[in-house]
Formats: structure tokens, sequence, C-alpha cells
């Protein structure tokens, strides 16, 4: 099989049908005539490709291509990505520049051959050339795998990745399947695979295309909250990724059935197709919330009547009806999931309950989704909580990336009771690996608000646990008399209802801005945040008061509120450290969250007194120093943990002066502002303004268009996701499933 060179200098004809090219392509030698599938050519992009010459009885010579590939080594993009990322020690983005410029398509040859050329550009001297060298020497390997992979839009980091998975057979690997890298690699998806095998000439229909298409469609309905899909939606969710006919796709579903990728369960009249793990997962909540609620448990032998007057008489409370009833459910044994709204003393009653058990020598265990709302929950109760992923004792695979957690039926949790807060945020996944963790004969307390925004992942655990009649509930729905006096809690309860809101009452904790552009709410926002509120209500204007929105894009999206809010909140100054990364800008000072779970992150205090590992999403932090020269950003978070994070690393973090209202559910902040402007109608929901409402302790500022928040309060309909827990639940109850 012949190989040329070449740059396409002219694209004469594309069938975007079946991606069928002709096209011409030049090099210093000649200019030909090329043809075949080729349908993410471009005019200007540097290629080789392989296959043979053939001879068309009009056209004369051409030549008939069989693979084509870009020309990576001479690509400016893919040798800046490289020198950029870090993974040459002494050239960052700047220096990376400086020798590009200097040496253009012949900087790796420059590097490789005659180094002590390096010295021609300004900042390089002998010492730096030889700390260039050796790190050129020490990642061979990856440097060509980087260089090779970049112009696909793979970072430096996932790289790295498929260079420890294939090692020096990485671009082998790739060429014969590209595939292998959704399948392989978390963080690469169907996309960018078939990015690269369009480029390298894969046919559209082959099998390992069409497997992944579906798998990805899967994929990407977990990020709607699906379980499932129905079998006639995936497959025309398929087809439209694929864009290849229904009947190849339906062939293909049943072989990675087959292949016991996906479960295919039958319902009523569908057919459900699940990915293993949330099959695996759905199934094994109904068996654990059954198993756990039908055990026997120890009688504690205590009059609950009197325990409670005890509690009230040391607390100098007095607990309402259904806070009763949910002291003696959780008392009495089995699952009970205890749900309100705020101000209806959710607290109190966890609180009564956990020193009810602990007076009879029970050991209680607390924990919640997030770090944030574990340390609340810590805070209200006086009593350690821990983090779902810390309780069940997260960690990895000897020799493998893979988390999993040492806590299961083998290992059980420790406790007589686990009371679990925040269940709104729980998705399938994890609340399998708690209940498996949980032994028989435990009290398991679920505790959660239904009306706020389910989990980012998949499924719908607490409504679907609450929807089957199955767990013992209780609904907390007495707002006290001290709540009252609150308009967030009392607009809370009337945005659930309903019913319009008590707006800009005098003296009173919640206020609507009227304004009716986007230019106009945002500086509205930035001089609420900046000034007024900072300077009438004595805040400190970057850890008191949190801006929420709705969505990531537009004038009024996160994206663009963090840019606008910097400006103002953390200016830039001579003495303050920057760095760009991502076309962004980070700066000493800046107010920054976690936005994944990485429980291997370490931390130690200023002073190295106390130290540590864990740093979840959500988290929000400050940074603290910029260490250029090492390429470091340090941020503290709680004011006293400092996390380093490589410059690689810098992914795991988002600018939050504003974030989402997803992001912030579990947290509280003193003071909360909100857009209140377009947005799809999925965004203009009950639950969303909920939400958002619910994180204010102190103070709620809304600013915008009125109408918008009307529709909000109006629109009830949720999202619907597709999920069978209830009815998986009912059915196995029912049927006795777990009796035999």
């Amino acid at each position: 099989m012949e190989r040329i060179e070449g740059m396409v200098s002219d694209i004469v004809f594309k069938n975007e049908d079946n991606g069928y090219t002709i096209a011409h392509l030049a090099n210093e030698k000649d200019e030909v005539v090329i043809v075949g599938c080729m349908p993410t050519l471009a005019i200007g992009e540097s290629i080789e490709v392989q296959g043979k010459w053939v001879n068309h009885k009009t056209y004369g010579a051409q030549f008939e291509v069989n693979k084509f590939m870009p020309v990576t080594p001479s690509s400016l993009e893919g040798i800046y990505v490289y020198l950029s990322s870090g993974m040459i020690h002494g050239i960052g983005e700047k220096m990376a520049k400086r020798i590009i410029d200097k040496f253009g398509v012949n900087t790796l040859e420059v590097i490789q051959n005659t180094p002590e050329r390096l010295e021609e550009v300004e900042g390089v001297g002998k010492k730096k050339v030889k700390q260039i060298v050796k790190s050129y020497e020490e990642n061979r390997d990856l440097r060509n795998i980087i260089i090779e992979l970049s112009p696909y839009g793979i970072t430096p980091n996932y790289c790295l990745k498929i260079y420890k998975k294939y090692k020096n057979k990485a671009i082998d690997v790739i060429n014969q399947n590209p595939y292998r890298l959704a399948e392989d690699i978390r963080g690469i998806g169907f996309k960018i695979a078939d990015n690269i095998a369009s480029k390298i000439g894969i046919d559209k229909h082959s099998k390992d295309r069409i497997e992944q298409g579906i798998l990805y469609a899967l994929h990407q309905s977990l990020s709607n909250g699906n379980t499932y899909l129905p079998k006639h939606i995936l497959i025309e969710e398929s087809s439209k990724i694929l864009d290849i006919k229904g009947s190849i796709i339906e062939e293909c579903i049943m072989g990675l059935a087959y292949d016991q990728k996906v479960h295919i369960e039958k319902s009523k009249d569908n057919y459900l197709v699940y990915l293993i793990p949330y099959y695996i997962s759905e199934n094994g909540v109904c068996k654990q919330i059954i198993k756990l609620s039908q055990c026997e448990f120890e009688d504690l032998k205590i009059d609950i009547e009197k325990e409670i007057q005890v509690v009230e008489k040391e607390d100098d409370i007095k607990l309402a009806q259904n806070q009763i009833l949910a002291v003696k459910e959780a008392i009495n044994g089995g699952v009970v999931i205890i749900t309100g709204g705020p101000g209806t003393g959710k607290t109190t009653t966890i609180n009564t309950i956990i020193k009810i058990f602990e007076n009879n020598n029970k050991e209680v265990v607390l924990a919640a989704p997030t770090g944030r709302a574990a340390k609340r929950m810590s805070e209200t109760s006086n009593k350690e909580a821990k983090t779902i992923h810390r309780l069940l004792e997260m960690g990895y695979a000897t020799d493998s990336e893979e988390l999993l957690f040492f806590k299961d039926e083998e290992d059980p949790i420790k406790a007589d009771v686990v009371i679990l807060d925040e269940v709104s945020m729980v998705d399938i996944l994890l609340m399998y690996s708690l209940l498996r963790a949980i032994k028989p004969g435990t009290r398991v307390i679920l505790v959660g608000d239904s009306d706020q925004l389910p989990s980012v992942g998949a499924g719908n655990v607490l409504k679907d646990m609450i929807d089957s009649d199955v767990i013992n509930v209780v609904r907390l729905n007495e707002i006290f008399r001290q709540a009252q006096e609150s308009m967030i809690v009392v607009n809370a309860h009337r945005i659930n209802n309903g019913e319009p809101l008590h707006l800009n009452s005098k003296n009173k904790d919640f206020f609507f801005i009227k304004k009716n552009t986007n230019e106009e709410i945002l500086n509205e926002i930035i001089g609420l945040v900046n000034e007024r509120l900072p300077k009438f209500y004595k805040l400190d204007k970057l850890k008191d008061i949190q801006v929420l929105a709705s969505m990531r894009k537009g004038d009024l999206g996160v994206t663009n509120l963090n840019t606008e809010l910097q400006k103002y909140l953390n200016k830039p100054d001579k003495f303050k450290v920057e760095e760009n990364f991502a076309k962004r800008v980070f700066r000493v000072g800046d107010k920054v969250m976690q936005i994944k779970n990485n429980y291997t992150k370490k931390w130690e205090t200023e002073d190295q007194s106390d130290s540590g590992e864990g740093v979840y999403n959500g988290d929000i932090g400050y940074i603290y120093h910029i260490e250029k020269d090492k390429k470091i950003v340090y941020v503290i978070f709680d004011q006293i943990k400092i996390v380093s994070y490589r410059y690689d690393e810098l992914d795991e973090l988002d600018h939050s002066f504003c974030t989402t209202i997803h992001k912030s559910q579990g947290s509280e902040f003193p003071v909360v502002v909100i857009p209140i402007t377009w947005a799809p109608p999925m965004l203009l929901s009950r639950n969303l303004i909920y939400t958002a409402v619910t994180r204010a302790k102190k103070l709620v500022v809304l600013v915008g268009d009125v109408k918008y928040l009307e529709y909000m309060i109006k629109n009830n309909k949720t999202n619907e996701r597709y999920s069978n827990l209830s009815e998986k639940l009912i059915k196995f109850k029912k049927e006795g499933l777990l009796l035999k």
C-alpha cells in the first residue's frame, strides 16, 4: 500500500450522504487527484493518504484512498499543545509560543538534534536547555501520542491516560479501532472517537461504530436522569447520532445484549434497554429496601412518649404531631422517609431521633451526598456527618484508576442507625452502593425535600420511593411560627403551591428588582453584589453572597456572569499573580469551586499541623497562591485546607462567583441573588426556582422580568425520567420476590 503526504489544495466533489470525495493533494513534488471516502476532509489540511494508483478512463491517473490521517509531526497546533502541556519541564504556554515562532514546523527537530539552538530563544539558557532535553527524552512515546491526537481535541491529560492503557501500541490501537477509546478511556466519548474514525476512513456502517453509537445514546440519556431507554426511543436516538437506518441498529442492540454490554427487560408492552450497572443498581435498590424493611429489629423497650418529653424539656422545644410520628416510625424500625420543605422542622426532628437513640446506647451514623451537605448536617446536629463516599470508604482498585467502595455486604457499616440527609440528590448508583453496605437490622432514616430538583445522576430515587407507597413516609407540613416570619420560607411554600409571591415587604428578607433587558439585569447584579448589599447588610461580598443562575450559556449564564463578576469582585492587581488557562483567568483571590469528586486529592493546613485527603464536587474555596515556575495553583477550602492543583488539573476547578442552581443543591448561603430571565422551558420550572430560593438563609434577591418568575411558579412540569424503581418496588413487595 502506497503513502502520499501533502496539503489539500482543492475539493472538487463531496457526496454528503456517503462521504465520497474527489480532491487535489499538493506537495513539494507534485499535485495529485485523490478519491475515496473522506467525509471530514477540509481545504488547507495536511494529511497522509494510504492506498493505490488507479487509471480512470476519462480523468486519467488518480490515487484511490483506503485510509487517511492528519500529518501531525508538522502540525504547529499539535506541537504547541505538546510543548505547553506541562509534560516538558521548563516550558509553559508563553515559552512554547516563542520557541514555535522561532523554529516553526522544525521545532521538534531542533529540540532533538540541535538543542543548543534553543538558546536563540529569549529566556532560554544552558541550564534550561538541559532541563528541556532531559524531559523531552523521558516522554518520547507520550510525545508522539500528544502530537498525533491533539488535532482531534484530545487533551494531554487524556493522552497520558491513553498512554498508560496502551503503552507504545497506542497509535496502532487507535488506527485499527479508535472506538476502543470510547470504551476503555473514561472521559473520551463516542464523538471524539467517531471524529478520529472518519478521518482515518473507517466505514460508517462498521459494527464497532454502530455499537459505540448505541452505547453513546444510552450514556447521553443518563445526563437526562434516565436509568434506561425504551428500545424504540433508543433506536431513534441512535439513528440520529449515527445517520443510519433503524433496522441495522436494532440488530446491534441485540448483539450488545448478547455480549452483556446492555440488558433488555420486558415491561408491559415495552422493551427497556439498560446499561448493565444501572440495571443491577435499580434491581439492587429494590431488593435492599425491601430486605431492610422486612427484617426483624431489636425492640428498644423504651417509652417513646416519655423519651420525647425528656428531649423537649432539655432542648426547650415542642414537637408537632407529624414530628412525633416521624420519631416513632424511626425508632420502631425499618426504612422511613422524612420529607418536608423549609421551616417544617426536619432538623429538629433528626436531632430528637439522634438523642433518643444515643440515650439508649445505639450507634448513630450521619451522612449526606456532598461535602457541603455533610458539613451543614454536622453543624446543625453537633455530631460528625460524613459524605456517603467517605462513609463507604472510597478507594482505588489495585493497579487501576477504577474507584470502588470498600464497604459492602462483606464488610458493612458499623451502626445501629443510619441517617441520610438530602436524599433528593442521591442517584441510583450511589443509593445501591449505600444500601448494600447496610446490614439487616439497621434502622435507615432517609431525609429530604421531594420538591427540590432531582439528582444530577440517573434515577429519581427519592420521588420513586415515595410514589411506590412501599416505604413508610412521614410528611412534615406544619410551618413553625418563627419560620413564618421569614418571607424566604413563606414564599418557598407559595412557590410549591403555585401561588403568587409576597415581594418587597418592608423589613423582610425577600426582594424582587424589576429589570427588562439582560444588560440591565447584569449591571444590577454587579451593583448589588459589589456595593449595595455588602454596604447595607455589612456582608463579605465574596463569602456571604452567592449568585445562582439556571443555565451556563448566555449573557446571564454562569460562564459570562463569572467573567463579569470577577472584574469587580477580584480586580486585576500588580500584586496578584494570575494565569490564563483554557480561555479563563485564574487570579489569586478568585472564588472557585471543585466540580468533580477527587477522593485522593491531598490537603494540609498552612502550618502543616493537620492533613488529609478528599476534595468534593461543590466545595467552594479561594485561590491562595499561584506558583508559575512549578505550574501549581493553591486553593484554600474551609479557611484552613490548602490543596495544590497542577495546571493540567485545573479542569477540576470552575469560578464560583456565580454557580448553577443544580450545583448549589445541598448548600446554604447567607444571601442568594438570582437572575430571572428567558431560558429554555425545562429551566423555567417550579422546582428549579424553589431549589434556588431555599438555598438562602438570610436574604433572597431576584432581579429581572416578573413574567418569567410567574411562568416558573406555574410551570410544575418536570422532565419525565425513564426510571422503573417505583414499579419494581411495588412488584417486588406485591409478589413477595424476596421472601422465597
